[in-house]
């Protein structure tokens, strides 16, 4: 079985590594708050035990095996951020800490009675999308990043891929939230995206790093209908 220390690097070599790329050692250590020659004395190991592919200089990927564990992680992760939110009552910028620590020590019982209480979600509070019970990923890759957006183009926003309570607290705030539709009225060359929701009387502009974190996907009636937090665009 593998140590919470061991599931954590797995968590985050998936969340760096993309889809055609590796993880580097600089950015793993930088996910977990750990020095560079811990990274590599973790790679090295996970590499002897078939987790991962780690070659030095180019970084890490997961083989099958950790990419099933890895999954199997994120998944226990995602179903408890959207417990603690809709049983529990924690707002969604406190979650993700609280998760981090629960995913390594919930039972397989456990994790497949709180799935049913959520009656099997597909994504948790951010919009993140949950593997199943056979760790497949949902089917729901449409879309793209905020920074992607056209001028005029009205948009749902799918997800949003952050755990800094602040920016969570501050998305928040100003309803950009999974659900919500949104029109972009400018891209500025400047790096900067401003956008407009109903709630706001005027537009919000939203750095480059930030709207980068934002996954929106082309809005239609269906989206509204599908989620109690969606706004329309006047």
């Amino acid at each position: 079985m593998a140590t919470p220390k061991v599931e954590d690097y797995l968590k985050a070599i998936h969340d760096l590594q993309g889809e055609h790329s590796s993880a580097a050692p600089s950015a793993i250590a930088a996910a977990l708050g750990v020095t560079p020659p811990s990274v590599t004395r973790m790679l090295n190991r996970l590499h002897n035990d078939e987790l991962v592919v780690y070659e030095k200089y180019r970084g890490a990927t997961l083989t099958d095996r950790g990419e099933r564990l890895a999954r199997a992680v994120l998944r226990r992760h995602r179903l408890l951020e959207l417990f603690l939110t809709e049983k529990l009552g924690y707002d969604w910028a406190a979650v993700h800490e609280e998760a981090d620590v629960l995913e390594h020590y919930i039972s397989e019982k456990l994790e497949a009675r709180i799935a049913a209480m959520l009656d099997d979600p597909t994504t948790d509070p951010h919009g993140a999308p949950i593997p199943t019970s056979n760790l497949e990923f949902p089917t729901n890759a449409d879309g793209c990043f905020l920074t992607e957006c056209d001028e005029e183009d009205v948009k749902v926003v799918r997800e949003v891929h952050e755990s800094s309570a602040d920016v969570l607290t501050y998305l928040a705030d100003i309803g950009i939230v999974p659900g919500a539709v949104i029109r972009v009225t400018e891209v500025a060359p400047i790096g900067m995206v401003t956008v407009r929701i109903r709630e706001t009387e005027g537009a919000i502009p939203l750095p480059d790093e930030i709207a980068a974190m934002i996954r929106v996907a082309s809005f239609d009636n269906e989206h509204v209908e599908e989620s109690k937090l969606a706004h329309e665009v006047s």
